[in-house]
């Protein structure tokens, strides 16, 4: 019989033709008359098949049992146990060409039930499936499943991720020399104060006519009635302007506070500026930042939702908001040098309203006093050269070689009065610049120690805490805090890792007034919804609040929470319910629906229930000792949902295509919600999935990983590995995801299961190309969309939080992912009162190959101290300890096992 061409073949697999079998090794041949279509076989191993064939988008018009005996009837078969059995089937309607409603083939067996595009099969590359034992291949392959087998194996290829394991391990150089290197707009402020600055400074990547600043109020930037009610974009320039070659860089003060310090050299001039945010009169301390009040914040970041009540109350702060309050402003310096051996010329321009050089305001320049003013004579810039009024809005000064020019300017966040503008003229930069910088470094005094071989982590955490919390806005000392997420509102979902990682570092009060911000906006019914009709927040923020309890164990918290955390939980049961009709039995059956981002995507999303159900779970969880029948209720309840989407999730991934993985093989998938058929980037149902800049947004930032990370599955199940499996091999490029890659959860999943160079190239590759590599400052999206996302950045905390330390029930995992050239000789990790689960964590690890060893000390000896610690150390060398003391030593692992920790241990490892 001869088969039509492979293309044709691609096209079949589009019908959806299902074939169910047991498990033994037999052989399905589906065929009939010469005016049929293509024939294809399938081949089991140690199976006796029972099942059915059906295709969607097509249909099978012949069945032979063609190894093997037993029976055909219709669409059913059932063979007898063999050593090997399988049937031909043939179709007499089938489309195999490219684009959707291609036919899709669906064998449904008792045991692992699979699907597969018809177009899909082939001769040259069969579906082989090992966890199933099963093989599909054309008509006219006479080859059984051994052969086809071994000569898959015979080629020798690898996976994605077995590729990864043979590589040397990832770094941030080598990720940074393939990935995109993106300059963000760096945020500066005082945190609480939603009064922020933006400053937008020209790179090769954002090239810009002026230097811009912009006072910000979260999601968009301050409108004034000077502008017409346009937005307040101020431009200046330092040096010559715009040339041929840009030779800038921009640092954070000490690595990591919020303060910003560009270096310019023009030819033989450089030009060192810094920038800062105080307040205009009071001294910039934490009695005297007050801060904002959440819901007059909530109100200025984008996506927000208010309850009709909330806007009562809102219409009330901001006006209260309004009274006595000195702005915010914005300090720079410049200070020009001339590195020459000859006299040479420096520029300045000061502050202009506009991005351009025509801006269309009316606004004057008066240089007796170096103000710049609108025509209502309200001043927006004062400025300064080598401490007196700059007499002109733009200079050019002869330095000597060797001299400096000092250009200093301060923006208050909206126009003052001209007595206003007298009193902050004769304030000290350099006294605003001290007291701006201890105000931040206080801050950190609360954070734990940090000590890592790789500087550029190590002040990545810290800044990054201080990236969080400058966007975290309420009223001081002990209001309620809004967790927004850059520029908007905070949301169930994107803020958990940002309260999490508050939590890691030991920021518990900061964590417990951001969470207060989901309880004090939960709606009556329970549910809590906070941005843009996204329906998942519920569950993820009680979640969040699990979290905490775990880190805090807060039994007062919990009391004063416990009615809010109970009605949100019976919010969300009530909901359940109404999806469990006698009617609705099938996929999607005891599943929620609704959107869980911006697509409107109003299905029995897998990720909406994984959230639903670990909230329920962790409600039961903090219940457990305070309200024992409630906890059992309620962890009953979880179980149940558990199973439903557990139910639904194998039914998707029976009427789901396989893939072909890179070592030859083919692999189950899964689409993101029931009623979907595989994932939606394949197209085996017609539909567009392109959506904020990638086909895959859908499949994997919305998508099933979140049945792993959020516990419906075990990360060691057969289902995990497949799910990380087609992810790797079909939607990733460097082992991260498009476009919004920290909503992708694969990190997490790869330490869960032990595979450090995979999570290794996952967090090198991600961090590397949505960060700013100077400032520290994320992206949103992969295209320069949303700055100073924090929800992003909170993810990468939390994967270096990981990377570090991990629980796992009562073990507490120490460096599941470090890279081994951290543990070069000479080189050292301390963490001091890191904040865990178990209480805080110490550890200090040192490593002196030069005399054959690593040295580690562990300390944890809170009541809630953990059974076991398990410390994995890596040598840079790859080598095995001869000699372990303090534990039991894995070599395959290259960790040591602690059991019965009494709360201290020190160990010892020769090599």
């Amino acid at each position: 019989m001869k088969l039509p061409a492979l293309s044709h073949l691609l096209l079949l697999s589009r019908l959806g033709i299902v074939v169910m079998a047991l498990s033994w090794t037999c052989i399905l041949r589906i065929s009939g008359q010469n005016d049929l279509g293509p024939g294809i076989t399938i081949l089991w191993k140690d199976a006796a098949p029972e099942g059915e064939i059906t295709a969607r988008y097509g249909k099978p018009g012949y069945i032979e049992i063609i190894k093997g005996k037993g029976t055909i009837t219709g669409k059913r078969f059932a063979i007898d146990p063999a050593a090997e059995n399988g049937v031909y089937v043939r179709f007499n309607e089938y489309h195999v060409g490219p684009g959707s409603a291609s036919t899709m083939v669906s064998v449904q067996t008792r045991e692992h039930p699979f699907s597969f595009f018809l177009r899909d099969v082939s001769t040259g590359f069969p579906i082989y499936i090992p966890e199933y034992n099963v093989v599909v291949t054309d008509g006219e392959d006479t080859r059984d499943f051994e052969a086809i087998r071994q000569a898959i194996l015979a080629r020798q290829l690898r996976t994605k991720l077995e590729m990864m394991e043979t590589e040397p391990e990832e770094s941030f150089d080598a990720a940074a020399m393939v990935t995109r290197n993106q300059t963000c707009p760096t945020w500066l402020g005082t945190s609480r104060d939603i009064r922020t600055f933006e400053i937008y400074y020209a790179m090769e990547d954002a090239p810009a006519e002026y230097e811009i600043i912009r006072p910000r109020l979260v999601a968009g930037i301050r409108k004034l009635e000077e502008l017409n009610g346009g937005d307040a974009e101020y431009a200046f320039v330092t040096g010559r302007g715009q040339g041929p070659v840009l030779h800038s860089e921009r640092r954070l003060e000490d690595g990591m506070l919020p303060i910003l310090h560009t270096k310019l050299v023009d030819d033989d001039i450089s030009y060192e500026s810094v920038f800062f945010v105080s307040l205009e009169c009071s001294r910039l301390t934490a009695e005297n930042n007050t801060g904002t009040h959440y819901l007059v914040a909530d109100n200025h970041a984008a996506g927000h939702m208010f309850t009709e009540s909330q806007k009562q109350l809102l219409d009330k702060k901001q006006k209260e908001d309004l009274v006595n309050k000195e702005e915010t402003v914005l300090w720079a310096r410049s200070i020009a040098r001339n590195n020459s051996p000859v006299p040479r010329y420096v520029w300045f321009k000061t502050v202009k309203p506009g991005r351009g050089w025509w801006s269309g305001y009316e606004w004057s320049y008066d240089g007796d006093r170096g103000f710049s003013l609108y025509e209502n004579g309200r001043i927006f810039c004062i400025s300064r050269l080598n401490g007196v009024p700059l007499v002109n809005e733009e200079v050019a000064l002869l330095l000597q070689p060797g001299e400096q020019a000092v250009f200093e300017f301060c923006i208050p966040h909206a126009p003052i009065s001209r007595e206003r503008a007298e009193i902050l003229s004769r304030q000290s930069v350099d006294e605003r610049y001290r007291e701006c910088r201890q105000f931040w470094r206080d801050k950190l005094t609360s954070a734990p120690y940090i000590n890592l071989p790789e500087k550029r982590i190590e002040e990545m955490m810290y800044a990054g805490l201080l990236h969080l919390d400058l966007v975290t806005y309420g009223k001081e000392p002990d209001g309620t805090l809004a967790p927004t997420i850059g520029v908007y509102s905070p949301i169930g979902t994107e803020s958990a890792p940002i309260i999490q990682y508050f939590s890691s570092m030991g920021w518990h009060d900061i964590a417990r007034r951001s969470l207060q911000y989901f309880l004090d906006k939960q709606h009556e019914d329970g549910m809590i919804q906070n941005f843009g009709g996204y329906m998942v927040e519920t569950g993820a923020a009680l979640w969040t609040m699990g979290e905490y309890f775990r880190y805090t164990n807060d039994p007062e918290w919990l009391e004063v929470s416990k009615p809010a955390l109970l009605k949100s939980s019976e919010f969300l049961l009530r909901w359940r319910k109404e999806n469990m009709g006698a009617d609705q039995k099938g996929p999607g059956y005891g599943m929620i629906a609704g959107k869980v981002a911006d697509p409107e995507d109003a299905y029995h999303q897998f990720m909406l229930n994984a959230y639903a159900y670990i909230g329920l779970k962790r409600v039961a969880e903090m219940l457990r000792k305070s309200d024992p029948e409630i906890s059992r209720r309620l962890q009953k309840e979880a179980e149940a949902w558990k199973s439903d989407i557990r139910s639904s999730l194998f039914q998707s991934m029976a009427h789901a295509p396989v893939i072909p993985r890179g070592d030859g093989t083919w692999c189950p998938t899964l689409p993101p919600w029931p009623e979907a058929t595989g994932p939606l980037a394949l197209f085996a149902d017609p539909g567009n999935c392109y959506s904020h800049g990638t086909f895959t947004t859908r499949d994997v930032l919305l998508g099933p990983l979140y049945l792993v990370f959020a516990e419906v599955l075990d990360p060691g199940e057969e289902a995990s590995k497949m799910i990380l499996d087609y992810h790797s091999e079909l939607f990733y490029q460097q082992n991260s995801a498009f476009s919004q890659p920290y909503y992708s959860r694969h990190a997490w999943l790869q330490l869960k299961r032990g595979l450090v160079k995979p999570f290794l190239r996952t967090y090198y590759t991600t961090v590397s190309a949505l960060a700013d590599r100077e400032t520290y400052t994320f992206w949103e999206h992969l295209y320069h969309a949303s700055p100073h996302k924090t929800h992003e950045e909170g993810w990468f905390l939390m994967q270096t939080r990981w990377m570090l330390y991990m629980e796992e029930g009562d073990t507490l995992r120490l460096m599941p992912g470090i890279p081994r050239r951290w543990l070069e000789d000479g080189k050292e990790i301390i963490l001091e009162n890191v904040a865990s689960y178990f209480g805080p964590v110490s550890i200090h690890i040192l490593s002196d190959l030069e005399n054959h060893n690593i040295k580690a000390t562990i300390r944890c000896s809170s009541e809630r101290k953990p059974g076991t610690v398990i410390v994995r150390i890596p040598h840079p060398g790859y080598e095995k300890a001869v000699n372990v003391s303090g534990g039991v030593y894995d070599s395959e692992k290259e960790t040591v096992r602690i059991e019965s920790f009494n709360g201290e241990a020190k160990l010892t490892l020769k090599y």
